[in-house]
């Protein structure tokens, strides 16, 4: 038997109220002990249970308790260094050299608040779930990468409160950012999670005095109203408040949403109709009003043949190994995605001869498609397959919607269905703000997507802003603190300076116009940013209102790529997240997929989406020299 000054744990009857469990082996150790804990339920002094804290029966100290009592242990060296050395003498083995060179030593404190960082950031940024800290699978990962044996993960609120923490000093650094931003770009979406729960999200874009562009997440919040248009522009403000950016917004992006809509129109900025929206809604519209929907329904029925039954799946694939084509499975159709529908017919068509041979060799009552139906599948995505560039090559997106004597009856209908809804959608459109941020980038500022006869309205309408911003940079001058009379004058004298050497101002802003102008266009692949930022002193007037308008992003792509964050978070197991948690997981899992600010090529991609999108809109023959083929940009 073991010496009775060796079985004792000092807090044990404390916490649990009941006899000390008296060891049977002559190698009794504090970990044979803490097995038996489970048999006991915790005791408070006052005879309440709570089984997440527990007190020391030599100092009656108290300690929360998480499954562990490495903390516990802790405070026995600490305070009761003769009661710890009795208590470790009695576990102790000669560690032999083969166990070692094989388990390693404990981990210290510092690498074991390292390795919870690491788990917090990890479930943050990757959407796992909180209580994978309590999978055995992962323990032991960390058991043999560590080499301690006796690491225990960290408890679920400790996880949590890592994450908040985590939350509020990436917050922090986005508020710093934001207050150096002058001019923040704003996009909004509401989302239902799967426990129906309402959510707003927001996220803002700016480019810095570095000319990089910044977009992140600010807040995924819950609301419990109806989403009247009222509650929305209550919803959307108090984002603006909490991060003191309502003086700052430019523009508003949504999509076409009647409610969000209407909002835009009670608050005081700028609103920019999600123009990937505007552009998916009259595609959808005119292939249901376009006699289309025979042919695509058949298209449906023959896809959901083979997606709903793997054994049709993989005589598909045999068919298809037999007539020498790439083994791959049909496309269903979404109605969100408009592009969808071209790759599924794209699809059908790639397989024909497998999809006859799969369908009659089982006898199916699936009609196949005749070869009038082929064709007509044949002219639609002929049709469809220049919108998948259609941000990029508007001149050909033109070409093809103009009335053509090949055009069949169902193409004729679907060409004017599309240009009436479009042309109804441009109405909503802020047009002006596009026109402006085209002129704004080097590589369109030639303007050919527009006729000649509007060009010179969207240099005037520069020409008053840069007027506007003389004129607020002047008044600003005159009303701020009581400076001397002499110093203030010399202030307003500097402000008045203009871009060239021209005393009059009129001139002066006329001058910069035109010497922007004359500068030579840019390539398609050269990102404007980088244009701007190698010549901001040139332009200094000028970059501060292209900083302002090239910073919009043409699309609610953002906040909806935010959303399919929330899906993933927010999953039937995890519908009971509190609403703080979801907006804390969301956030930091953008921050961690987008970064804080996005790269060269990928921005410069991103401004063509916005600057193309007032051409796409009117819809106006372009100048040959500006057509560009979809095919020689994604080969680019």
């Amino acid at each position: 038997m073991c010496n009775s000054t060796l079985q004792p744990i000092a807090w044990w009857s404390v916490i649990h109220g009941a006899p000390r469990p008296t060891p049977t082996s002559p190698l009794c150790s504090i970990t044979e002990i803490k097995k038996k804990k489970k048999n006991f339920t915790p005791l408070l002094p006052d005879g309440t249970l709570d089984k997440s804290k527990v007190f020391c029966v030599l100092c009656k100290g108290e300690f929360n308790y998480h499954r562990s009592s490495s903390s516990l242990t802790y405070h026995l060296k600490a305070k009761h260094p003769g009661v710890a050395a009795t208590l470790d003498g009695g576990g102790l083995r000669q560690t032999t050299l083969q166990q070692f060179a094989v388990r390693g030593g404990p981990l210290t404190r510092v690498a074991t608040n390292k390795i919870t960082e690491a788990i917090a950031c990890w479930v943050a940024k990757n959407c796992r779930p909180v209580n994978i800290v309590e999978d055995a699978g992962l323990r032991d990962v960390i058991r043999e990468a560590s080499g301690d044996s006796a690491y225990h993960l960290p408890a679920r609120s400790t996880v949590m409160s890592r994450i908040e923490t985590l939350y509020n000093n990436q917050k922090a650094i986005k508020q710093r950012l934001l207050e150096q931003a002058p001019y923040i770009a704003l996009t909004c979406d509401h989302w239902t999670s799967a426990s129906n729960a309402n959510y707003l999200g927001a996220t803002a874009h700016f480019i810095d005095d570095n000319w990089c562009l910044h977009s992140f997440a600010l807040t995924v919040s819950k609301s419990t109203e109806r989403h009247y248009a009222e509650a929305c522009a209550q919803h959307i403000q108090a984002v603006t408040q909490e991060w003191n950016i309502e003086k700052k917004i430019t523009t508003l992006g949504t999509d076409s949403a009647r409610n969000l809509t209407a909002a835009a129109r009670l608050l005081p900025y700028e609103h920019l109709p999600c123009t990937a929206h505007s552009l998916q809604r009259a595609i959808t519209v005119s292939l249901a009003d376009s006699g289309f929907d025979a042919v695509l329904t058949k298209c449906r029925k023959i896809v959901g043949h083979f997606k709903h039954s793997p054994a049709n799946a993989r005589e598909l694939n045999q068919q298809q190994v037999a007539h020498k084509q790439k083994e791959e499975s049909l496309i269903q159709d979404v109605p969100t995605r408009w592009n969808s529908t071209l790759h599924m017919i794209t699809r059908i068509q790639q397989n024909k001869s497998p999809i006859e041979a799969t369908l009659s060799q089982q006898n199916s009552k699936i009609p196949l498609l005749t070869e009038a139906e082929l064709g007509k599948l044949k002219k639609l995505e002929e049709l469809l397959e220049p919108c998948r560039y259609v941000f990029i090559s508007v001149s050909m997106f033109y070409i093809i919607m103009e009335p053509s004597d090949d055009d069949t009856v169902n193409i004729v209908r679907f060409k004017k269905a599309f240009c009436e809804d479009l042309a109804k959608r441009k109405e909503n459109s802020n047009l002006t703000w596009l026109k402006n941020a085209t002129a704004l980038d080097p590589r369109f500022k030639d303007l050919k997507c527009l006729p000649k006869s509007e060009r010179g309205e969207v240099w005037s309408s520069l020409n008053n802003l840069l007027k506007e911003d003389r004129n607020a940079q002047i008044q600003g001058a005159q009303t701020t603190g009581e400076a001397p009379q002499k110093k203030r004058k010399m202030s307003i004298f500097l402000l008045a300076s203009s871009d060239s050497d021209t005393d009059d101002e009129a001139e002066s802003i006329q001058s910069t116009l035109d010497r922007y102008k004359s500068e030579s266009k840019t390539d398609m692949d050269e990102c404007p940013l980088q244009w701007w930022s190698k010549r901001r002193d040139s332009y200094p007037r000028l970059e501060q209102i292209a900083r302002k308008y090239l910073s919009t992003p043409a699309t609610t792509v953002p906040c909806e790529r935010l959303f399919s964050l929330s899906g993933h978070i927010i999953q039937k197991k995890r519908a009971t997240l509190s609403s703080s948690n979801v907006e804390r997981l969301v956030c930091l899992s953008n921050l961690g997929h987008t970064g804080e600010t996005m790269h060269p090529k990928d921005l410069g991609k991103v401004v063509v989406e916005r600057d193309i999108c007032a051409s796409l809109l009117k819809l106006l023959p372009l100048q040959p020299s500006s057509r560009i083929s979809g095919k020689k940009w994604m080969d680019g």
